[in-house]
């Protein structure tokens, strides 16, 4: 018996999509083989928006398309990169002639996988790519290493660049705009229990009682560090603090503030998280201009949280505050 809600495993994915669509077919459409999803309404004359991964993270990254946000999302397996083939398919799907921007997390097979969509398509389409890598517990001065893992500031990017685009922006503004955002963000994640795979049945890693993971990664990595668990104040400061000496944030400064929930953390839970980050950054003379809390890059089943801060400008705000209307985000 499974503890999940699924059938064969090896049609948990395809299966998840046929729901997604009968959820929100206003909105989507999937398509099959190879396997992305588009939006229902195809936007036209305009710079396109592409990102993808893996599956086990939603409503990242289908759950942000849509009219505002994404054009097209590309999922692979359970936390695993989708094909090339998937990737190209979308772009020629949605490129209307203004190019395309893919937004890419910083991971081998992603980064890999999309590089190969773009450079297959160099003759015929225009690619431009942003790479997100604000997670601060793998930063590393080896400059020959991966860098940084990309977490929840993906979810900033395409939101920015979706408003960006809808607007009318060409291509190479739409890309420097959200290689500055992440250039802009930071996010710490910590975890009360890891998630169980539901292709092999086994917890990524395993916690005492009264531990924490602190630095975990999207896919059940382990973090930096196991450490004793505390009340929310002190958990909320040491996720923070880190994040606001990256990014040399002063008195006074705006910021964007995500509280992700990783897929098990209950929303009375998320809350307390964003009432103790709004303290602490009050005390630090930090402002909350705007913020959003909630599952929105998950691990599974992961029971923890991130903070991710991104240090805004007016015009950021105004693009972030443009309309949008997705499964996941709406306004």
């Amino acid at each position: 018996m499974s503890r999940f809600v699924m059938n064969a495993r090896e049609s948990l994915v395809g299966q998840a999509l046929e729901g997604f669509e009968a959820a929100h077919g206003d909105l989507v459409r999937v398509h099959r083989d190879p396997a992305f999803v588009t939006r229902a309404d195809p936007a036209r004359d305009r710079v396109a928006l592409i990102s993808g991964g893996g599956s086990g993270h939603e409503p990242l990254h289908t759950g942000f398309v849509g009219p505002g946000m994404l054009d097209a999302a590309v999922p692979g397996d359970v936390f695993a990169s989708p094909t090339a083939l998937q990737v190209r398919a979308a772009i020629e799907a949605t490129d209307s002639g203004a190019g395309t921007v893919v937004i890419v997390k910083n991971y081998t097979g992603d980064v890999l996988n999309f590089s190969i969509a773009a450079d297959l398509l160099s003759r015929t389409h225009r690619v431009e790519t942003v790479l997100v890598d604000d997670d601060l517990a793998t930063e590393s001065e080896d400059e020959a290493g991966p860098g940084r893992r990309g977490t929840a500031a993906v979810v900033v990017v395409e939101k920015v660049c979706g408003a960006a685009a809808t607007a009318g922006a060409p291509l190479t503004e739409v890309r420097d705009l959200g290689r500055d955002v992440v250039s802009r963000s930071a996010t710490l994640g910590v975890a009360f229990e890891a998630p169980v795979n539901p292709l092999s049945g086994l917890r990524s890693f395993e916690l005492d009682e009264g531990e924490v993971e602190f630095g975990v990664g999207i896919h059940g990595e382990r973090g930096i560090e196991t450490r004793a668990a505390t009340e929310a104040a002190e958990l909320v400061e040491s996720v923070t603090d880190p994040l606001i000496d990256a990014l040399g944030l002063e008195r006074g400064a705006p910021v964007l503030a995500v509280v992700n929930g990783l897929g098990a953390t209950h929303g009375l839970e998320l809350n307390i998280a964003t009432h103790e980050l709004r303290r602490h950054l009050d005390g630090r003379g930090i402002r909350i201009a705007r913020s959003l809390v909630g599952p929105y890059v998950t691990s599974l089943d992961m029971k923890g949280f991130s903070i991710t801060l991104t240090a805004v400008t007016d015009e950021l705000v105004e693009l972030w505050d443009a309309p949008v209307r997705t499964p996941a985000l709406h306004w």
